[in-house]
């Protein structure tokens, strides 16, 4: 799914190697810095990874237990891995600041980025269902991101890369990219403003014979906080759903359960917002188990492709069309329930 983020400049990586005013510093593992210091009369009795705030204040205490618990913290020469141990006046603390995984995430990493457009503004992927836009917990390499950023030197220097929206790790299709903070601006401003036109496709559980429009307002889930839900007081949402076929597939009791092909059309672009309105209404994508959709179809992510995007080019102002065909298991999924390949209307139709 799409979701509109804000202009926000940079993510700023921990410097953990620029130079510590304070005790003995020098250079360990690289990427980290070792600093060591006395225990004062005010440490003695004191926790050490409480301690260790005041010799690293711009590290969590989070971190700094993570760093005890790896053996990166040793106290008169012994290694330490407990970071309730109670320290005592005299003893001198020695530890290795080896950054935060967030702080490591944002590098470059040469990535096969399968991209559709570019010119100097801005850039159209097609991204794989399974890669990761931006990075987050669980996953803190590998994604859009890290690949934007070996790309080209510039996206170091904006806002998130250049990301202006982003699609769930399991969804495939277009995404658009600025490459400078002119483009960057423009588009998020765009997406605001629902400039940017979006459609879908999917596969449903359950017979949708008939257009359906679902206006929902959409917010977190106060119970599963990883999940969004219909709930009165959440932001607008608006998508048309397309019925495209049906078929039909075999349940584990033999009894026959209809599929619905359709095709998604956004007028808002909140988290996970086709996957929530199809929900809501009874019709489950197939394999999105997070919102009670059944794996089926040899599917092992949820079906839904971004497959057309559309804007005005935020510089030129020329109007601008792309259209990613799917990819190859949702096209086994298509072909297994005897649909043809889905085709998009085109303006007019």
């Amino acid at each position: 799914m799409v979701e509109a983020l804000p202009a926000r400049l940079g993510v700023t990586a921990s410097t953990a190697d620029e130079e510590w005013e304070g005790a003995g510093a020098d250079a360990g593992e690289e990427g980290a810095e070792v600093r060591e210091a006395e225990v004062g009369a005010d440490g003695h009795a004191q926790r050490l990874d409480r301690w260790l705030v005041g010799l690293a204040p711009e590290f969590s205490r989070n971190h700094l237990q993570h760093l005890v618990e790896r053996g990166c913290v040793s106290i008169d020469g012994q290694a330490v891995r407990k970071d309730a141990r109670k320290l005592r006046a005299g003893e001198r603390v020695r530890i290795e600041l080896l950054p935060t995984e967030e702080s490591r995430a944002f590098r470059a990493e040469p990535l096969a980025l399968d991209i559709v457009h570019e010119d100097a503004h801005l850039l159209v992927l097609n991204k794989a269902a399974g890669m990761v836009v931006h990075p987050a917990a669980g996953n803190w390499s590998g994604t859009v991101m890290n690949g934007l950023l070996a790309h080209h030197p510039s996206a170091a220097t904006l806002p998130r890369a250049g990301i202006v929206h982003r699609l769930d790790k399991d969804t495939s299709g277009l995404m658009v990219v600025g490459k400078t903070l002119e483009a960057v601006t423009a588009l998020v401003r765009m997406i605001a403003a629902r400039e940017v036109h979006r459609e879908y496709l999917a596969l449903a559980h359950g017979r949708l014979a008939e257009p359906l429009v679902v206006d929902a307002p959409l917010r977190r889930d106060p119970a599963t906080r990883i999940k969004m839900a219909v709930l009165a007081g959440g932001k607008p949402s608006r998508t048309d759903v397309y019925p495209l076929g049906q078929g039909e597939l075999a349940d584990p009791n033999g009894a026959a359960r209809s599929v619905s092909a359709v095709h998604c059309v956004l007028h808002s672009g909140r988290t996970h917002q086709i996957r929530v309105h199809l929900a809501h209404k009874g019709h489950p994508l197939i394999a999105d188990t997070l919102y009670g959709g059944a794996p089926a179809l040899g599917l092992a992510r949820q079906a839904l492709h971004a497959a057309r995007l559309g804007f005005a080019h935020p510089i030129g102002g020329q109007a601008l069309q792309f259209d990613a065909p799917m990819p190859q298991d949702l096209a086994r999924a298509w072909t297994l329930l005897g649909l043809d390949a889905p085709r998009l209307p085109q303006r007019g139709d």
